[in-house]
């Protein structure tokens, strides 16, 4: 498709806008319910007999033969995942040195950085 002729959606009349937004609604809707059509066989396919165990043996056979993410997930499954931890350095704060040139202005600085901590 060529892109020097798309429009944006922005720049389109209210009307235009609407009849795009409804189309994908409606589409968004199907997309929906299919996953959930999906997800509720899935369900139904464990629930039976020995299913379930069979993708467990199966989880296994991978993870033997070297695939890392089978193992990742069996690990992962079981409660084992190691928990990302990330430190943090915290550096002590030290006020800047200002050198100034007479008494009242020092005067004056000394109760701006009392203020600011």
């Amino acid at each position: 498709m060529n892109e020097k002729n798309l429009k944006p959606i922005n720049e389109r009349t209210k009307n235009e806008q609407r009849k795009i937004q409804r189309k994908g609604g409606i589409k968004s809707g199907e997309v929906r319910r299919a996953r959930k059509a999906l997800k509720d066989e899935l369900i139904y396919l464990l629930s039976l007999g020995d299913t379930q165990e069979k993708l467990s043996i199966a989880l296994i056979n991978k993870a033997l033969n070297g695939d890392v993410k089978a193992f990742e997930t069996i690990r992962d499954t079981i409660g084992e995942k190691p928990i990302d931890k990330q430190e943090i350095e915290q550096k002590e704060y030290k006020p800047p040195v200002i050198v100034v040139a007479n008494e009242k202005d020092k005067m004056i600085m000394e109760k701006l950085q009392n203020v600011c901590l």
